[in-house]
């Protein structure tokens, strides 16, 4: 196969290879460490292969199989002892052998130890840059890509072609259930050499004839004059009339098609069919809409005037009762746009406080390796204030040990007095914290009497107000084996502590009405799902009220030792800001987590609606049709063709769509499946929703291979804000489980939003 791989983007590679002395070392190959433990270190020949997207791996024993993955996968190289493993070796390996490789997703780090120092620095340097080449590829660079990928997995001989066999084989890879007579004329058709094989560009011809795209192409021909190019002016008609383009129409087609059309002789003002298929297929042919992808909302509101990415117990990798704490956690969930996490502190020996879930047999980590790795990657992907919310179970000397660190570690990023030196009245905005991290914890006295300098240290203060355990007490007050275990700490508070508390003051929630008479806008309250899912039965436009004063947080039951999720909508329809979900567990609730984070440059904070902003406003979402400038909305949308969702099996493919919203706008509805076919399903079935609160809507398109005798298995989804939704043809770009992207795998969709009076 390496020839047609290499066939198909040589020209690229010559260029990309020049004088890349590091590349030329991975090409070579090396025999490093992989690091497991401070135990487990096994020897590995590591190669990189030369279609420059595959590494694969091996150990010194004869006949051992290879192990490979694709540079795809790969999300960073951190250089040094960075991670908890190599940090554990550190005695043995000098960090400048040391390196990690990151993988997108939840899949684990790789920890590599190198013969040389060189040696690392030639795979440091060689990983970025092939990471930096798969980031800046085009769409035609990628298609490519995969068709080489496809073809390497067909070849099973490595001969360089592909025979009839191997061609039934890549088939069923590829989701394809065809008869052998219609493979077999593809083949033929396909072999021009008459060789009775595949190779070069027959393969190419072979995956185009495969993929014939008769859905977009009923598209194009609709809009072009002779059936084989769109002019520009036709062009301007589809954005016009199709994607509802309203902004200089003339200068954005123009734009298209010197930037898609791959031929020279197409890029005269005007389009051929593999052009228009690139835009489609493309960011800017996408349902996201790409002005919404950056930060383009005002940053400069009141921070309980956002909803804020947040996880619950974010040292835990796995579950809530055995699982390993991990500084690795933090690193992660800041790396995806998080913004508040967690920290559950407990006294520790030789006076260093810990990090883990309490009462539990879950893993132990130093709370000063926390604040090290929150300091070090707070602001790696958004410059926007980071809340650390500490749970404190310490004490006073330990507490004190706790202030030490954040003060020494952080430094002038740990924000310890408020910002214009004068009594705020309400709380400041993200933009005026830009670089800082806050502590959300107990705190002794308020800001008023911080600026006067009255407080003193308490002698009575509880230590912690979020303890969850007590939440457990007090929803299931009859589960005395769970109260004796689970008691709430009543210690002393360390002024040291306290000090470092500004905005971000945890306090017990007493009452909405006592709230609005006593509370402060710099106080915090935490609910436990089920208490805040009552408050909003109860009182829904109170706790809408209450949440556009100060900020509320709301974290899994106690009951969820399997770090399941409750799905956060629900609480954003109170206006909650700081919904804590397990970032460690995939499903529903992390995919409409995802999703609503995914617009506003990805930064951690979604402004709210106006009607949750304003004081003056009642907004119940239970009844959200009773409030001012209610505007409903049907979306409409076809669901066309899908290509490759899953290899290995003939799958029997269905999508279901799901609106969630407030109470009223929850719904679910699926089209029909198709039998055996994975590969380029049309469904072409029509679908309507209703949404009375368009503003607080997120849509998920999910894929399953239907199964009537047991549970449908999940293949693909995407998950977005309605309000960034681009409206017309669209592709659907889906998402594994994890959250990464599966390409070239896409629903084609045609999608209408209309008003109602």
């Amino acid at each position: 196969m390496a020839s047609t791989g290499n066939g198909l983007r040589k020209s690229a590679h010559v260029l990309f290879i020049q004088g890349d002395d590091n590349l030329q070392a991975m090409l070579v190959g090396a025999m490093m460490r992989k690091i497991k433990s401070r135990n487990w270190k096994k020897q590995r020949y590591f190669k990189l292969e030369d279609d420059f997207m595959t590494i694969w791996y091996q150990s010194k024993k004869a006949g051992n199989v290879r192990s490979t993955f694709s540079v795809n996968d790969v999300e960073a190289v951190r250089e040094g002892h960075q991670s908890e493993v190599l940090l554990s070796i550190a005695d043995e390996f000098p960090p400048d052998r040391c390196f990690t490789l990151v993988f997108r997703g939840r899949r684990g780090n790789l920890d590599l130890v190198a013969e040389s120092a060189e040696e690392a620095q030639s795979w440091i340097w060689g990983m970025r840059k092939l990471i930096e080449n798969v980031e800046n590829m085009g769409e035609r660079e990628k298609l490519d890509q995969w068709i080489g990928e496809w073809f390497k997995k067909a070849d099973k001989n490595n001969d360089g072609r592909m025979n009839f066999k191997e061609v039934q084989d890549l088939l069923k890879m590829m989701n394809v259930d065809m008869n052998e007579h219609h493979a077999h004329h593809l083949f033929t058709m396909a072999d021009k050499s008459q060789s009775g094989t595949l190779e070069n560009d027959e393969f190419v011809l072979f995956y185009k004839m495969l993929t014939q795209r008769e859905d977009v192409l009923k598209v194009f021909q609709e809009y072009s004059v002779d059936g084989q190019k769109l002019s520009q002016s036709n062009l301007e008609d589809f954005l016009r009339e199709e994607q509802l383009e309203g902004d200089d129409i003339q200068l954005h087609a123009k734009q298209l098609i010197e930037c898609y059309e791959p031929s020279d002789k197409g890029r005269m003002n005007a389009m051929t069919f593999d052009g228009f298929l690139m835009y489609l297929g493309s960011a800017e042919g996408s349902i996201f809409n790409p002005q919404q992808r950056g930060i383009f909302q005002d940053m400069t509101q009141p921070l309980c005037h956002y909803f804020i990415s947040s996880s619950h117990n974010t040292y835990l990798m796995e579950d809530q009762l055995r699982g390993q704490s991990s500084v690795e956690g933090y690193i992660r969930a800041l790396n995806r746009g998080c913004r508040c996490v967690e920290v559950d502190c407990w006294d520790g020996a030789n006076g260093e406080p810990i990090v883990y879930h309490g009462h539990t047999f879950t893993s132990k980590i130093l709370f000063k390796d926390v604040v090290s790795a929150v300091g070090n990657y707070a602001f790696k992907v958004s410059q926007y204030p980071v809340i650390l919310s500490i749970e404190n179970h310490c004490s006073v000397e330990q507490q004190r040990v706790m202030a030490h660190h954040l003060n020494h570690i952080l430094g002038d990023r740990l924000l310890k007095t408020i910002l214009d030196g004068k009594a705020p009245i309400r709380l400041p905005s993200p933009e005026d914290l830009k670089g800082k991290i806050l502590v959300k914890a107990k705190k002794d006295g308020g800001l008023e009497q911080s600026l006067s300098g009255m407080v003193e240290d308490s002698l009575n203060g509880e230590v912690s107000d979020d303890d969850e355990a007590a939440e457990i007490d007090e929803d299931h007050p009859h589960h005395e084996s769970i109260h004796c275990r689970l008691k709430k700490s009543k210690q002393r508070l360390s002024k040291e502590l306290s000090d470092c508390v500004v905005y971000c003051k945890s306090v017990h929630f007493t009452s909405f009405k006592h709230s609005r008479i006593h509370s402060k806008f710099y106080e915090v309250a935490s609910f436990t799902e089920s208490k805040a899912r009552k408050h909003l039965r109860d009182a829904g436009a109170e706790f809408v009220h209450h949440n556009s004063r100060q900020l509320s947080r709301v974290y899994p039951s106690g009951f969820r030792t399997d770090s399941s999720n409750f799905n956060p909508q629900e609480m954003w329809n109170a206006g909650c800001q700081i919904v804590a979900l397990n970032f460690q567990t995939a499903g529903e609730g992390m995919d409409v987590n995802d999703g609503l984070f995914s617009q506003n440059g990805c930064c951690g904070y979604v402004l709210k609606p106006s009607f949750m902003r304003e004081a003056d406003v009642r907004f119940d979402p239970e009844m959200p049709q009773k409030r001012d400038h209610y505007h409903p909305v049907v979306i409409s949308g076809q669901q066309l063709p899908k290509v490759n969702i899953k290899e290995d099996s003939i799958v029997d493919p269905l999508v279901r769509v799901e609106v969630h919203g407030v109470p009223m706008d929850q719904a679910k509805q699926e089209t029909r499946y198709i039998e055996n076919n994975g590969f380029n399903p049309m469904w072409y079935d029509t679908l309507h929703f209703t949404i009375h609160t368009p503003e607080l809507a997120m849509v998920r398109f999910v894929v399953e291979d239907y199964d009537k005798t047991s549970k449908n298995d999940f293949v693909g989804q995407y998950t977005l804000p309605l309000s960034c939704m681009q409206q017309g043809y669209r592709h659907i770009h889906l998402l594994s489980k994890d959250g990464t992207s599966i390409p070239p795998s896409s629903l084609f969709v045609y999608l209408r939003i209309k008003h109602l009076e």
